[in-house]
């Protein structure tokens, strides 16, 4: 299966992917940065659904940390339904959408237009969808198209255009956030190779029960993405949490059939190291993937993925993804299911 997976093969082309997603941007950047000049507004609001509403929390904690610029991330139907949560006042709506025909979406995009009529601007894989025709600035990443219904190239495509604008808004002279996205894709290609096959052992490790994703500041919208993987693919029990967040009642389900994976920043370095050993001294097994391994003191998770990417925590974000996503494809398959056919699921949601 694993070869003739679409999902499997998505998983393993994210370098190609990302070196496209990031040749487009570098094509439009003299066209975003114009329209960015001329265009009006003094805070964010980051839209999307299921996988993308994730996005949206990690874009929304990104763009505020790298431009000033206050920005929140809303489920689509939030915005469509309840008016009162469209922001008054200068409002730049980013919408993002993997097939740009999602109808929330969509209707979140005309409620905006209705209560604030601010500018628009679309993260798809499809440049001409619906939703792209609406946007006034387009950004997109076609080569991450998907054939499977889980998300996951085309997430981390989007996640680094996302970043990109955040960049771009930054005035980033080319030597800083933007120099760190162009070497993301070479730093997976290497980080891959190192991991091995630590992502298929725990996948097919079926004494495992129940899985918990932690990530706190730019981690924690990836950290429940990675969550709806699990639970999409492999109809696993899987929740995501702020880090320092688990302690305040989850930890009461941690025993020794559950893995906590700590998706760790360089701030809350020292803090989320402490969740992981506090929940290994309940008998929980630790899966940490980190910047550096030789973060670790005295105690030592039981599984560690060292990024090593020479990056900082809003700029290495993707990197986190596609280990994920390989446990979550291995255990779906350990388990005899079809990860191409996630239970219950379609690829797009249409009203």
């Amino acid at each position: 299966m694993t070869q003739e997976s679409h999902t499997w093969q998505e998983i393993i082309s994210q370098s190609q992917t990302w070196r496209a997603a990031l040749d487009g941007y570098t094509a439009n950047q003299a066209a975003l940065k114009d329209w960015l000049d001329q265009t009006d507004f003094d805070q964010i609001a980051v839209v999307g659904c299921g996988s993308t509403h994730y996005l949206a929390q990690a874009a929304a904690t990104t763009l505020t940390h790298c431009t000033g610029i206050p920005a929140r991330a809303f489920p689509s139907s939030e915005m469509w339904l309840f008016p009162g949560t469209v922001p008054a006042g200068r409002t730049l709506l980013l919408a993002v959408s993997r097939s740009g025909t999602t109808t929330e979406t969509l209707r979140a995009l005309e409620r905006f237009r209705e209560v604030n009529d601010g500018p628009v601007l679309t993260v798809t894989c499809y440049p001409t969808s619906p939703l792209a025709q609406q946007a006034d600035f387009v950004l997109a990443a076609p080569d991450a198209q998907e054939r499977s219904i889980a998300q996951t190239r085309s997430f981390s495509s989007m996640l680094l255009l996302t970043q990109t604008l955040a960049a771009t808004l930054a005035r980033d002279d080319g030597m800083g956030m933007l120099e760190q996205l162009r070497r993301l894709p070479d730093a997976l290609d290497d980080l891959v190779d190192r991991v091995g096959d630590l992502a298929r052992r725990l996948g097919a490790d079926m004494d495992i029960e129940r899985i918990y994703f932690l990530g706190g500041g730019p981690l924690y919208g990836l950290a429940n993405e990675v969550m709806l993987k699990m639970k999409e693919m492999t109809l696993s029990y899987a929740e995501a949490y702020h880090s320092l967040e688990f302690r305040h009642g989850p930890m009461s389900m941690v025993n020794e059939h559950t893995l906590i994976v700590g998706l760790l920043s360089d701030t809350a370095l020292a803090q989320e190291v402490r969740v992981l050993e506090d929940m290994h001294n309940l008998g929980g097994r630790t899966l940490a993937l980190v910047e550096d391994g030789s973060a670790f003191g005295g105690w030592q998770p039981d599984h560690i993925v060292e990024l090593g990417s020479g990056m900082n925590e809003w700029a290495r974000g993707p990197l986190y993804l596609p280990v994920l996503q390989r446990l979550a494809y291995h255990r779906a398959v350990a388990k005899g299911l079809d990860p191409d056919r996630p239970h219950n699921l379609t690829a797009v949601v249409e009203l």
